[in-house]
């Protein structure tokens, strides 16, 4: 952003101007739920914001997800919470529900933007890229996103989820929670996580490069072709 300004808020750094004619507040939320709910929070709070699209990576779960795909929450749901005997597993006490929803409108214009992306821009990654992570062609998936406070990477995890939830797209550390603060809230959300492996035994990649070379490459133009759009 051209004239973004820094501020340090709850040891979160925030970077607050425009971007494409809209006024604009980017931070990285950390990594797993307390985390993103106290980032979601001071977004509310202290910036007033009106709306929140996050960006990052998951692990797909879903036959078909497959690295280099994308996914856009519909609904998000906490894998690890469970309160049973007293209430319902998953079920978030006090709320009467396990599921979440992402804001109709704004995800779906992310899925527009998600898409148009994924049409263009993976023919500039390059040919060394596509083939170190085995990239072919990306699709843009819909649905359930689920959250939970542990790095999903054997096999056996990733098919107990699979069992337990069967419509589940994907898994990450954050969603949920960012969706139960807006909820809370009363403010939009919509995310698109970039799928950097299958949760599995072969899940541990060259991360850092997944980020660096797709990942954030995905997440910049996807918010650049949303910004513009809107």
């Amino acid at each position: 952003m051209p004239d973004e300004q820094q501020q340090v808020v709850g040891g979160r750094t925030f970077w607050r101007g425009h971007l494409h004619g809209h006024d604009v507040v980017a931070v990285l939320s950390g990594i797993g739920k307390v985390a993103a709910a106290t980032t979601a929070t001071a977004l509310i709070e202290r910036f007033g914001v009106q709306r929140i699209v996050f960006t990052g990576v998951a692990g797909g779960l879903a036959p078909g997800v497959r690295v280099g795909d994308v996914v856009v929450a519909r609904h998000f749901l906490q894998h690890d919470m469970d309160a049973s005997p007293i209430f319902p597993r998953h079920e978030v006490p006090g709320y009467g529900r396990s599921r979440f929803d992402a804001d109709p409108t704004l995800t779906t214009q992310l899925v527009q933007a998600s898409e148009r992306v994924l049409h263009e821009l993976p023919a500039r990654l390059g040919a060394e890229v596509m083939q170190a992570f085995g990239l072919e062609t990306p699709r843009c998936h819909q649905g359930l996103l689920i959250s939970g406070d542990r790095f999903v990477s054997t096999t056996t995890e990733s098919l107990g989820l699979r069992e337990t939830l069967p419509d589940a797209l994907a898994v990450e550390m954050e969603g949920a929670a960012f969706a139960q603060v807006c909820h809370d809230y009363g403010v939009p959300l919509a995310m698109v996580r970039t799928i950097s492996d299958r949760a599995d035994d072969a899940a541990h990649v060259d991360f850092p490069r997944f980020l660096r070379e797709v990942a954030s490459r995905y997440s910049g133009a996807v918010i650049e072709t949303l910004l513009r759009e809107k």
